[in-house]
């Protein structure tokens, strides 16, 4: 299928999820699906909770789509629907009545195992060459990263547009290296639907937000994004370490602040505000400043050194250390984990 066939799908998948996302808005004032404000919150005023439903039907229904005309094959099929499609269900119920933090990660967990079964491993590392061990880590160590991904996401969608923006940066992002320096596997494809979908979102997300998209939506792309990169990395596209540098702000600051935290002994599945985003938009008094300073350092630092990465992939790891080590200081220095005052 045509390059500019896939665009014409990603810019109806962005209408879609535009429409759906303003209907998910009204039908949730209506149902009284609100986010209220608590000490811990970054918001000040009720605001509709779940728009990231929209994003998900938006994308699963391209995914169908793309299966229907051969661009997708039956198990990345699968991997969205039952994979992806449970972590937002879970995510869905608990928008609606909370769940516990362990019960959540459960579904993650099997969700994860479900797709490294399902994306496979056709190339490991050449420094893990030791047959079936090199495998069997290289499997655990896929299904943490989507594990992780999947909640790293959701701990970092605490102000307006900052998760819709991050969506719309890494699936873009991911799409355009994977067309330049990977196989075509349809995963180009379903990465421009994801960021189209996320962007229809984000046009309702941006601050001042009119609608948060909760864990239905934070918990879905997390998963998503981790899953799709590391299909495209055994199966000769990019390498992972790629797809950590283009996440590499949330990367950072939610693993040094978890860090932090439980170092310090706390409950790590604690709701707080500890994190180095959320330290400066409370110094700033701005979600705006804050989401617009992470895309400037996603386009103008990140993705420089992500093209980098996919296109040497001998100094992809080198290319990780350098990109974010200037960031982890500046987490530091920003607060990541630490406590408020």
């Amino acid at each position: 299928m045509p390059i500019d066939s896939r665009i014409w799908v990603a810019c109806l998948a962005f209408f879609v999820a535009f429409s759906a996302t303003k209907f998910v808005q009204v039908l949730a004032q209506r149902m009284q699906v609100l986010d209220h404000p608590t000490p811990r919150s970054s918001h000040s005023l009720p605001t509709p909770r779940g728009g990231g439903l929209a994003i998900v039907l938006t994308f699963l229904l391209a995914m169908c789509v793309y299966y229907s005309i051969g661009l997708i094959g039956t198990r990345l099929l699968l991997l969205f629907l039952l994979g992806c499609g449970s972590v937002a269900l879970v995510g869905y119920i608990d928008d609606i009545r909370s769940m516990s933090a362990w019960s959540r990660f459960c579904v993650h967990l099997l969700a994860a195992v479900f797709a490294v079964f399902l994306i496979g491993d056709s190339s490991i590392p050449t420094w893990l060459d030791m047959g079936w061990a090199g495998i069997w880590i290289v499997r655990c160590f896929g299904v943490l990263a989507i594990a992780w991904g999947t909640n790293l996401f959701n701990f970092m969608d605490g102000i307006d547009g900052i998760a819709g923006a991050e969506a719309v940066f890494v699936s873009a992002s991911g799409a355009w290296l994977t067309i330049l320096f990977g196989s075509n596997r349809g995963l180009d494809g379903a990465m421009l639907c994801l960021a189209a979908a996320s962007a229809g979102f984000l046009a309702w997300n941006w601050p001042p937000a009119k609608i948060f998209m909760g864990d239905v939506g934070s918990s879905f792309l997390g998963f998503t994004l981790v899953a799709m990169g590391w299909a495209a990395s055994v199966h000769g596209g990019p390498r992972f370490e790629v797809w950590i540098i283009l996440a590499g702000v949330f990367v950072v600051d939610a693993s040094l602040t978890l860090v932090r935290r439980v170092l310090r002994g706390d409950r790590w599945f604690d709701a707080h505000r500890m994190h180095a985003y959320q330290h400066l938009a409370r110094r700033w008094r701005s979600h705006l400043r804050v989401t617009a300073t992470v895309t400037a350092i996603n386009l103008f630092w990140l993705l420089p050194w992500a093209w980098y990465a996919a296109h040497h992939p001998q100094f992809a790891g080198r290319a990780l250390l350098i990109s974010l080590a200037p960031l982890a200081a500046l987490a530091i220095v920003t607060g990541a984990g630490r406590q408020e005052k």
